[in-house]
């Protein structure tokens, strides 16, 4: 009885909060990540924004590479970059690793560059990871359900678009229908 009221009023004076879900609904199926906002405040306020601006909706996943990832979020259908807001400060050091279904940032050879595309990691990719004095991408979430899907589209066979120098663009657009927060 004393151990069950210890209980209770442990679960009462520290809530516990739920980390942040996104369900990503594709043509290809729905997928959900979880954030890890207190590992990667800024990569996931960051992703959130866009998220709630609606943005990231008619977007695609304009590069995939079976066996190391999936990149997405910056372009239309007929690969036309999205607006973006400011960079953002890399968090490749928040101790979150690129292994398999991990979610994590984009960005060019700037570490500080990222803005709105991001990938999901279809194995463990150390190399992504930062290193000493080197910084890597950072990682902000997992994906916790509907992995299948992005497995999904490893299997599109991809093909280089030289007036846009991009490789590995599915011949099928995998487009982001619908995207939105499940629970903050």
């Amino acid at each position: 009885m004393r151990q069950a009221l210890l209980a209770l009023l442990l679960s009462i004076a520290l809530p516990v909060s739920a980390a942040t879900q996104v369900l990503v609904s594709t043509n290809l199926g729905d997928f959900t990540i979880q954030l890890d906002e207190k590992s990667a405040p800024i990569s996931s306020q960051n992703f959130l924004r866009y998220v709630e601006d609606g943005s990231y909706i008619g977007t695609i996943f304009h590069r995939v590479i079976p066996g190391f990832m999936a990149q997405g979020g910056g372009f239309d259908q007929d690969l036309n970059r999205r607006d973006t807001y400011p960079p953002i400060k890399n968090e490749s050091t928040n101790g979150l690793k690129n292994d398999r279904a991990t979610i994590a940032m984009a960005r060019t050879n700037v570490p500080d560059s990222a803005t709105r595309q991001f990938f999901i990691n279809y194995n463990n990719n150390a190399f992504l990871d930062a290193r000493g004095n080197q910084p890597g991408y950072a990682v902000f979430g997992k994906v916790v359900k509907g992995f299948s899907v992005i497995e999904k589209m490893a299997e599109i066979p991809t093909t280089t678009v030289r007036s846009m120098g991009m490789k590995d663009v599915p011949q099928q657009p995998i487009v982001i229908k619908e995207i939105k927060i499940l629970k903050k």
